[in-house]
Formats: C-alpha cells, structure tokens, sequence
C-alpha cells in the first residue's frame, strides 16, 4: 500500500511540474522566442511593405532580448482586438508594447514599464480652425475614429459621449478614416502621433501640449507565470542601468 502511495505521489508531483513549466524553459529548450506584435504602430511596431519586415522601437527591444537570451526570434501577426487572447492562448511568449489596463491586467500579465506617453486627437490641417480644442471634439456633429481593441476605443467612449464613435478593424487604421474624410477626428497616442503627421502631412495635432490620459507602455505575458515575468523584468531593469531604452528610443525619434 505504502508502495503504491508513494508510486501516486510521484506521478502527482510529476504532473504538476509538467504543468508549471515556464515559459522560459520552453524558449530555452525550443531556441525561438515568439512575439506577438500588430506591425500597425510606426516607429514602434511597423511592417515596411518595402521590406516586408517588421522594424521599429519594439522590434529592436524584442530583438535585443533574444539576443541575449541566446536564441532566434519569430515575429508572430496578431491585432489589437486578438492582442491579449493570442499570449493567453500561447500563440506568442511575449507582445510588443501595450497599454497597462486594469481589463488587460484582469486576463494577462504585464512586465514592468519602459515607457509612458498620452493620448492626443488628430484632424486634418484644414480643420484646425474649427477644432481647436479636446473639448471642442464632443458634440453630435463630429465624427471620432477609433482602432478596435485599443485603449482609445474606450477612451472616446468616456471623453466623447456625444459624438459619434466610429470603430475601425485591423488592418485598417482609424487616422485613415480622417485622411478619407469619414471622420472628423482620430485618437492615438503621442509618439504615434507624432510620426504620422510626418508621413501625412495633411494630419496635424489638436492637443500636442496637452496629452489626456497619461498611459505606461509594458509587455503582455502569460499572468500565471511567475518565473518569465521574473525574467523580463530583471532584464528590462538591467537594460535601463545601461541607457538601452533611452538610446532605442532616440534612434526612432521617440
């Protein structure tokens, strides 16, 4: 009897060690570390169609992580509305930068910050005139435009109540609603902002000194694992004494 109890208690222990594994472990047994990322994001999370490459702040943050973990990379497709679901499902070991949200934090784990940045609202130039402010924004004669399953959807559901909201699917983005003529106004963050009106001249800032809505920048993990957010974060903590992020960050003129 004492035999077989001893036999079920290390099948018992067995299995639980099998269920606990980290992720860690797996990417060090594996030699890929998978990244989920929406390559909808410029100077952040970009694919250049000229390339067909993904480049930008996350990607050379990713890159340098498995560089020094030892191991290849695998860029994995998703979109904001999947972002969360796909490092819950295992699809990816790790997201590019999101938001830090309490809804987000409910279902997946966060890594430490890196980065923080605001929400601004964007208008074609022409436009200026007649919306010069955040508040100007929320009445029932202008148009909002918002990419599905970003913090800004609900962010304009609060600020705006009574506009209208218009939800846009990836891989469309919601400022082309506004270069279109759909929409009035678009919601992204800063650093977003800032390299759009770059590439669309005919986009401008309405609130650029005024960022709403302060937002730290983290990775998605899987919640349940201890041991890899451990990791990432002993590695991001390392990175920051070396200036990495910083010097990252100037190279995208972030």
């Amino acid at each position: 009897m004492k035999l077989i109890q001893a036999l079920l208690i290390s099948i018992a222990l067995f299995i639980s060690s099998l269920s606990h594994a980290s992720t860690l472990d797996e990417i060090m047994k594996t030699g890929v570390l998978k990244v989920g990322t929406t390559g909808d994001f410029p100077g952040w999370s970009f694919m250049n169609p000229e390339t067909n490459e993904y480049e930008g702040y996350d990607i050379d943050v990713a890159k340098k992580l498995a560089e020094d973990m030892g191991v290849d990379i695998e860029f994995v497709a998703t979109d904001w509305k999947n972002l969360v679901s796909g490092v819950v499902a295992s699809k990816y070991h790790m997201t590019s930068s999101a938001s830090i949200t309490t809804k987000r934090a409910l279902t997946a784990g966060y890594s430490n910050s890196y980065y923080g940045t605001g929400t601004v609202a964007m208008t074609l130039a022409k436009n200026l005139e007649n919306i010069v402010s955040w508040d100007n924004i929320n009445n029932s004669n202008t148009t909002v435009a918002v990419t599905l399953g970003t913090v800004f959807e609900n962010e304009a559901k609060k600020s705006f109540p009574d506009s209208k909201i218009v939800m846009v699917e990836a891989p469309a983005r919601e400022y082309q609603e506004v270069l279109s003529g759909r929409a009035d106004v678009s919601l992204t963050s800063k650093v977003d902002a800032l390299k759009l009106i770059n590439l669309y001249p005919e986009l401008s800032i309405i609130n650029i000194d005024e960022p709403k809505n302060a937002k730290l920048f983290a990775i998605l993990l899987p919640r349940g694992d201890q041991e890899w957010i451990n990791f990432i974060n002993h590695w991001i903590s390392d990175q920051k004494n070396k200036g990495f992020f910083n010097q990252t960050a100037s190279k995208f003129g972030l």
